[in-house]
């Protein structure tokens, strides 16, 4: 047995010796040294051998192992740098090529317009609040003063999940929701998607955003309201801009206005984005009416509030001179790259 060791040994070190490659010493380790192995075989015979003999020949055997695997060490330490070497000499980089530029993302005129709104009300003391977009029809319109079969439901062409289920068509049901949840004073906004079944053209989309404002409170007036909305309207779009109320209808807030703003464009001198007249429309507003106080768990009695809401796409629109809605939804590089 002492025999076929050295004979295993012998022929083990010569196999190494040639070599040439990480993958041919793996095969030698394998065939003398796996569990399959030839010395691993001599080794299960050890058991047929005297008590005197063991010892002797198990010494040879760790002495045959241990000779294998230094051989093995030795030689792929040497292969390994050789291939290195080899595939540093091939793998050369010509650092006269120019390199390929990584091309940096810029921020969508949609984002930089609702975070540049969302400081000015946050500088204001407003909280951002988020709600469901997937809304109970309750929220969406009835706390909202607009029962089932009543004739605003028509103005908003609404994707109905079930009879009971909407995507939301605003994002005054947040409001609601807060409403319920907090005891005033409240006063927050709520920026999101909103959802209609509209064709898409230039000033329509099925998908857009919107941003809802809410302040509730004691002694809270229509002047607490105009001058929130003007302060707003200078910081978004300058000092100069004048505002100007007019009376309108909406269900949940009584009485109601639209407000306008002097076109930005052309500072009120009538250009083809105000259509001559001066003036921009920007959102509609109003004191919140007592039923949908009373909703949102609130006594109107007791409070008072404003609400306001705008289309966030209408005034990225305005504030870049854009006629075409689809512009912000289409990914296209050329039109995004401006901004």
């Amino acid at each position: 047995m002492k025999e076929k060791l050295e004979a295993i040994k012998a022929a083990a070190l010569v196999e190494v010796d040639k070599s040439s490659t990480s993958s041919e010493l793996e095969a030698v380790r394998v065939k003398y040294l796996g569990k399959k192995g030839e010395l691993t075989a001599i080794l299960r015979g050890m058991g047929a051998l005297s008590a005197e003999e063991r010892p002797v020949v198990g010494k040879v055997a760790n002495e045959v192992r241990t000779a294998i695997e230094n051989a093995l060490k030795d030689s792929i330490s040497a292969i390994k740098s050789k291939e290195r070497a080899e595939k540093l000499k091939n793998d050369v980089i010509d650092i006269s090529i120019p390199g390929k530029r990584n091309l940096i993302g810029k921020r969508h005129p949609l984002d930089v317009t609702l975070e540049s709104m969302k400081e000015i009300f946050i500088s204001m003391g407003f909280t951002i609040e988020e709600g469901p977009e997937v809304e109970l029809d309750y929220y969406n319109f009835e706390a909202l003063n607009i029962p089932k079969n009543h004739p605003a439901r028509s103005e908003q062409d609404t994707f109905y999940i079930n009879d009971n289920v909407v995507l939301r068509t605003q994002t005054s049901p947040v409001q609601i929701r807060v409403m319920e949840n907090t005891k005033p004073p409240i006063k927050m906004i709520s920026p999101g998607k909103v959802y209609r079944s509209d064709e898409v053209d230039a000033t329509h989309s099925p998908i857009f955003y919107q941003m809802e404002g809410l302040v509730v409170d004691k002694g809270i007036t229509f002047a607490d309201l105009k001058g929130t909305l003007d302060s707003f309207v200078k910081k978004m779009f300058g000092e100069n801009i004048k505002t100007k109320f007019r009376p309108h209808h909406f269900p949940f807030t009584e009485p109601s206005a639209e407000m306008d703003a002097t076109c930005f464009v052309c500072n009120g001198e009538g250009c083809k984005v105000c259509k001559g007249s001066g003036w921009i429309e920007l959102w509609g507003c109003g004191m919140v009416h007592p039923d949908v106080l009373r909703k949102g768990g609130i006594d109107p009695e007791e409070y008072s509030g404003f609400a306001f809401g705008m289309g966030v796409d209408r005034i990225v629109m305005l504030k870049y001179a854009l006629d075409d809605i689809r512009l912000l939804y289409e990914s296209d590089m050329r039109f995004l790259n401006q901004f």
